[in-house]
């Protein structure tokens, strides 16, 4: 009985346990949950080009590839925004951070990500689809994250072309062209960002602020960026509008127009009631926006697809 006691324990359950936490810090390099995000608003681009559902399997290996590029894009933001992120109490527990991913695997990793996206949606798709990823990854990774970010206080305007990027590569993907359509879904996702990044940015300033990342609510006042808020939600609003006249000819009609209207009312009239709050002082609670903002999108695109269906 001693002798069995004594025996080590079984090293299977602790390799395991090891495994899944190395996965798991690959995963959370890539930020799982902006991919979503990003994801949201290609099958809808993907609809309406295709007046209907594309193929499943065109559908599959869009959004496989998709995932990958915007992965690899996220890797290098790691990458490349590792030091921020040390000073920064929001992202402190990324894997860079706490070295459970070493920079050089790091690296390797996003470039194998950029590889497999690029070759994968240019087999299973169309060049112009892979192109498009192709320079969304560049844009995102080099000319946002190492200059835009550092250097300006209109970072998420300047970020908000490669956030936009999953709808013309969604589009390409169907059609290997893009037609305006697709520019007008490209607008509002593009627009969405400022509201959207700006609560967060309000949220996190003191953050921003200790890591020197010029972000707009840290060299403004939070009323500047309210009243900025407002406006980029009024644009995302009329753009969305634009998509009723634009998509007639791919079927866009009433189903998607009134409810755009509606959600797109629900999105002003909480960016006005920010912009109340923050002119009241105290805590004018900005990420009740943001989140009003995911769900906004995310409506959006259902009513995208559900008028497509219909």
């Amino acid at each position: 009985m001693t002798a069995l006691s004594e025996r080590p324990a079984d090293p299977a359950p602790r390799l395991a346990t090891r495994l899944r936490a190395r996965i798991g810090a690959y995963v959370g390099l890539t930020k799982p949950r902006i991919i979503e995000l990003l994801l949201i608003t290609t099958v809808p681009a993907m609809m309406v080009a295709d007046q209907g559902w594309p193929s499943l399997s065109l559908l599959f290996w869009t959004l496989l590839g998709g995932t990958f590029a915007a992965g690899a894009a996220n890797v290098f933001n790691c990458y490349f925004d590792r030091d921020i992120d040390r000073l920064m109490e929001r992202t402190q527990k990324r894997p860079l951070v706490t070295g459970e991913v070493t920079p050089r695997a790091a690296l390797i990793f996003g470039f194998v990500l950029t590889i497999s996206s690029i070759v994968l949606l240019l087999v299973t798709t169309t060049p112009l689809a892979a192109a498009l990823a192709a320079a969304a990854i560049f844009y995102y990774a080099v000319l946002y994250t190492m200059v835009f970010k550092r250097h300006t206080r209109r970072s998420t305007e300047w970020g908000g072309v490669p956030g936009a990027a999953p709808v013309l590569i969604g589009w390409a993907a169907v059609t290997g062209s893009l037609d305006w359509p697709a520019v007008v879904i490209f607008g509002v996702v593009f627009c969405w960002q400022m509201p959207h990044f700006w609560a967060l940015a309000l949220r996190f300033k003191d953050d921003y602020a200790r890591a020197d990342v010029p972000m707009l609510p840290v060299v403004t006042t939070a009323l500047s960026v309210g009243r900025q808020s407002v406006a980029w939600a009024w644009a995302t609003f009329a753009v969305s509008l634009l998509l009723w006249p634009v998509g007639a000819e791919y079927g866009i009609g009433l189903g998607y127009a009134i409810p755009a209207a509606l959600l797109g009312g629900w999105f002003v009239v909480e960016s006005h009631r920010l912009l109340s709050r923050i002119k009241r002082g105290g805590d004018f609670k900005p990420m009740t926006l943001f989140h009003v903002s995911i769900s906004y999108l995310s409506l959006l695109s259902v009513a995208i697809i559900v008028d497509a269906i219909v």
